[in-house]
């Protein structure tokens, strides 16, 4: 196949496209408008591959995503494309709105287009693979308030509520996805994961920040009491999930994909800092330098995902442990601190986001 990936010079896009190149025999095309969190670094050990492409293109660009589609002909679309930070969208939602919904309106119309003119087989075949989050579902019941809380979980028929300008808007653009599904028969498939990490993440994200701010011996931020609890996936099963969905899953349906991995966010950053004593040790813990601040407006409490459906129908799990994914991923920071150095220049400084009076 010839796969479009928009937004894979972004952390889970390059993830997708670093899985495909180097596991599979398929095409991709890259799709990017490379803001301050897309970089190409992140796809250096693939990008010299004869099956690899890149178009610098913003999805709401009409024009030149119609040129896009119509040169390179892709047989499926993995749209990733979006404004991802919280504390960003509250800040600042029009690049939300902008990007998260009116492009997203952009690039279904523009694949409606291209997929009608395709001849019957590969129409047929045809597929729009749009990647979301838990996020949109709101949040679930916490522990310390309701009694059997951890058999709350988002399934693909959880109502969505959600509560931050960033997920009202993905929910936004999950609702065109089905609507153009509905109304056109646009062949498409929605994924809603929960909370990533790895490799190549941009260091505004928790577990980046609080890596690089422990080795320069900075205050780690935790939000209120740090009791905020999230499902953890490695991002590499993450792009291994989405390929099989892209590939096998059926046209119309929704797969929720989870790490299996409830944790506060107090018990992440412990982690952190106790792998990095054992790599990196200093007279002086880690642990010492936690910092709690004020809550983020409007932070939801909880999030965990009920992932048997795309375990029982597309047989896929994660093979990583939280343990082992995240002890995985401080070894690539401890290793790559250039990189983090270069990403950050010009464009954030691991200042605190999302601060409103």
């Amino acid at each position: 196949m010839k796969l479009l990936v928009t937004g894979g010079a972004g952390f889970i896009g390059s993830a997708v496209i670093r899985h495909i190149i180097t596991n599979t025999q398929d095409e991709v095309v890259n799709l990017d408008k490379l803001t301050y969190a897309g970089n190409l670094e992140s796809l250096a050990q693939v990008s010299h591959s004869e099956r690899y492409s890149f178009e610098q293109v913003d999805i709401c660009n009409r024009a030149e995503v119609d040129r896009v589609l119509a040169q390179h002909q892709p047989d499926a679309i993995m749209h990733l494309a979006a404004e991802s930070h919280v504390d960003r969208s509250i800040d600042g939602p029009a690049d939300f709105i902008e990007t998260n919904i009116v492009g997203t309106y952009n690039l279904l119309e523009a694949t409606r287009q291209y997929w009608q003119a395709l001849e019957a087989q590969k129409k047929a075949n045809f597929r729009f693979h749009h990647i979301s989050t838990d996020e949109v579902y709101g949040d679930l019941p916490h522990p310390s308030e309701t009694p059997n809380a951890e058999e709350h979980l988002f399934t693909e028929q959880t109502a969505y509520a959600p509560s931050s300008p960033y997920s009202a808007s993905k929910a936004s653009s999950d609702h065109l996805v089905r609507a153009w599904q509905r109304t056109y028969g646009l062949p498409v498939l929605v994924t809603n994961c929960s909370n990533n990490y790895g490799p190549y993440h941009f260091p505004e994200k928790l577990v980046p920040l609080m890596i690089l701010n422990a080795l320069e011996g900075k205050p780690l931020p935790v939000y209120g009491k740090g009791d905020q609890i999230r499902d953890w996936l490695f991002v590499e099963d993450h792009a291994c999930a989405l390929y099989k969905v892209v590939t096998e899953g059926k046209p119309g349906e929704t797969y929720n994909i989870g790490g299996h991995s409830e944790k506060q966010n107090i018990e992440v950053v412990h982690t952190i800092c106790d792998i990095l004593q054992e790599l990196r040790p200093q007279e002086r813990s880690y642990r010492d330098l936690i910092t709690n601040v004020k809550d983020r407006p409007g932070h939801d409490m909880r999030y965990a995902i009920d992932a048997s459906k795309i375990q029982k129908e597309l047989g896929w799990a994660p093979e990583e442990t939280f343990e082992s994914g995240l002890r995985k991923t401080v070894h690539w920071y401890l290793n790559n601190l250039d990189w983090c150095q270069r990403v950050q220049d010009g464009s954030y400084q691991r200042e605190r986001l999302g601060v409103t009076s």
